[in-house]
């Protein structure tokens, strides 16, 4: 009788107060999580994933429609292509600082709502500006700065659902989480390429039109069905504690490394294809659609996201450290394969070197993000509750900082590009540059994380 009476107050799940606020809510309530908890934890999931995947679709629509801007008449030299590719990147690793407390100030319902909506301004921008290639440059990049909105969606999505989890269940659901938030970039660069060439001709404002419906749909569906928690508070105080963390921005420098590199390859890849090797196209087969050039780079993101769980699970068998250093390792391997197959003149083994790099970033990001709550626990007494629940706020703070500073290879990655090809005439020296980087990425992940150094990291495996 009682726990009916709980569910039918006002102000729990079944019984949210206007606004769908929850006020009555514990995921580690083992009762309430057994009979309302996990319900309405997944059903907050599930739209939050779709919100996020919009999110990553839009941030990185430039990454897909830039490449074709020649053929609906811009002039745009090759470093003007790398900032329209560029830009959103910048604007959405910046985002994802603000947008992590935003959850608490508005609400998760709330801002998802605010969050999918704002992203019909950037697919609106962009279907008017691609109609005419007179459009001045500035402009381009203006409207291409307001996708970075979409990248911001990753940290209010993930600071959302991490209050909706118990503990024990929290790493798989916000592995889902970010998980489908990547896979947008997949399906973007997969689907797009033919929406804007079926029925003939080339319709690039279709990239911004398709996705504005899917916005006010997953708007809708938040209003709808998902819930403002109150007991989601801004955790000032874990975030000031990691910041003096020195480990919060070793681990940031590292994450750009993987998601860095996940994110900015995903970026340039159709781009890369385009330039390198021009005569490659790929046919679909079907009657009435023409040959529709770079929808293979849909792969690189498509792999780079499913690798992502499984770098999670064999850090769990062998180690976080073990594994990143791996993942580096295999990266810089991969760029020396890229660098070979230019000089080779193969497509092949241009493509398959890629999708090495991008299987090595993603298990590389799921390594990463398992050694950050091993690293805040280490040295702690497991007895002192109230060291351990400090560990854990450092730990939280620390994957929202990083998630935002990782971001930025996104950014850095095109403009080392465009640097490379505007002042050697060759990706050569770039992929040098990322070779190096991820060999000092490996050894900085030795030495800090599995030598062991420091007697704080003593017996603990990171």
């Amino acid at each position: 009788m009682a726990v009916t009476e709980e569910r039918d107050a006002l102000g729990t799940i079944t019984n949210p107060r206007p606004g769908r606020w929850v006020d009555h809510y514990d995921p580690e309530d083992a009762q309430q999580w057994r009979s309302t908890g996990r319900p309405a934890a997944r059903r907050n999931l599930w739209l939050s994933i779709f919100a996020e995947f919009l999110g990553f679709s839009v941030w990185q629509l430039w990454t897909i429609v830039t490449p074709r801007l020649g053929d609906a008449g811009f002039n745009l030299t090759t470093n003007q292509v790398f900032w329209l590719i560029a830009v959103p990147n910048l604007v959405g690793a910046t985002l994802r600082f603000p947008y992590t407390f935003a959850v608490p100030r508005f609400g998760g319902r709330n801002w998802t709502i605010i969050s999918a909506l704002l992203l019909v301004v950037p697919c609106a921008g962009l279907a008017i500006v691609v109609q005419n290639p007179q459009t001045p440059f500035w402009v381009m990049v203006l409207v291409a700065a307001t996708a970075g909105v979409g990248g911001g969606n990753f940290a209010s999505s993930m600071a959302n659902i991490s209050f909706f989890f118990p503990e024990r269940e929290k790493g798989a659901a916000l592995g889902l989480n970010a998980a489908g938030g990547n896979l947008g970039v997949a399906v973007v660069q997969l689907v797009v390429p033919v929406a804007v060439v079926v029925g003939g001709g080339l319709a690039l404002d279709r990239a911004g039109l398709m996705v504005i419906p899917l916005a006010v749909l997953s708007a809708v569906l938040a209003w709808r069905f998902m819930d403002n928690l109150s007991s989601a508070k801004s955790d000032f105080g874990g975030y000031a504690a990691a910041v003096r963390n020195k480990h919060t921005w070793v681990i940031s420098f590292l994450y750009i490394g993987t998601f860095g590199s996940f994110i900015g390859y995903a970026g340039v890849f159709p781009t890369l294809i385009q330039q390198q090797f021009p005569q490659v196209t790929f046919d679909w087969g079907f009657v009435g659609l023409p040959q529709v050039p770079l929808t293979l780079a849909f792969l690189g993101a498509l792999v780079g996201s499913l690798a992502r769980p499984y770098g999670g699970r064999l850090s769990d068998r062998v180690s976080g450290g073990g594994i990143s250093i791996a993942s580096y390792l295999v990266m810089a391997v991969g760029a020396v394969g890229v660098i070979a197959s230019l000089s080779l003149g193969s497509f092949a083994a241009f493509f398959a070197c890629f999708l090495l790099l991008f299987v090595a970033s993603g298990v590389g990001n799921g390594s990463i993000y398992r050694m950050i709550p091993a690293i805040f626990r280490a040295g702690v007494d497991q007895e002192d509750r109230a060291a351990m629940t400090l560990a854990k706020r450092q730990a939280a703070a620390c994957i929202g900082i990083a998630a935002g500073i990782g971001a930025y290879g996104g950014f850095i990655i095109p403009r080392v590009f465009a640097t490379s090809i505007t002042e050697f005439g060759s990706l050569a020296p770039a992929l040098v540059v990322f070779i190096g980087f991820y060999v000092l990425c490996a050894a900085i992940t030795w030495a800090v994380y599995v030598r062991g150094r420091s007697s704080r990291f003593a017996g603990t495996a990171i």
